[in-house]
């Protein structure tokens, strides 16, 4: 199962911001077992690395953002998929690119905390929430 994680779940982990950490972390775990094949948005990748380098040190963030791709297999963001994001009815240019390197990589799911931004989604959008319990009905 191919799911690509929203870039506020993985700053939920990061940043332990309660209580959305302890779900999102869980499902990280799933990935780390190989149960579910995790992928991240090639630019949650420069995101992240840009915060954290805003609040470490350069090594320190190039540490971190090298352990997030040990986990994580990376969707590409190319030409095609700029231009279905902008094709999209998305509101919010960055969540179009999100969703459509989703498509692109064979996401099956997306996982965000922001399910509203996700409503023109052509793939089922949940929150850490209810992905779980999604995974509990099909065990």
């Amino acid at each position: 199962m191919k799911v690509l994680f929203d870039t506020n779940i993985i700053l939920d982990v990061l940043l332990d911001r309660k209580p959305f950490s302890e779900h999102a972390l869980f499902l990280m775990s799933k990935v780390e077992r190989s149960e579910i094949t995790g992928f991240l948005c090639a630019t949650t990748l420069t995101t992240i690395h840009y915060l954290l380098s805003k609040h470490l040190d350069k090594e320190k963030a190039i540490t971190s953002i090298n352990s997030i791709m040990a986990l994580f297999e990376v969707a590409s963001v190319n030409r095609l998929v700029i231009e279905n994001a902008l094709k999209s009815k998305f509101t919010d240019f960055e969540d179009s690119v999100l969703h459509e390197s989703a498509r692109h990589a064979g996401a099956e799911y997306l996982i965000t905390r922001n399910i509203k931004d996700f409503k023109n989604a052509k793939i089922p959008a949940f929150t850490p929430t209810e992905f779980l319990s999604m995974l509990e009905t099909l065990s």
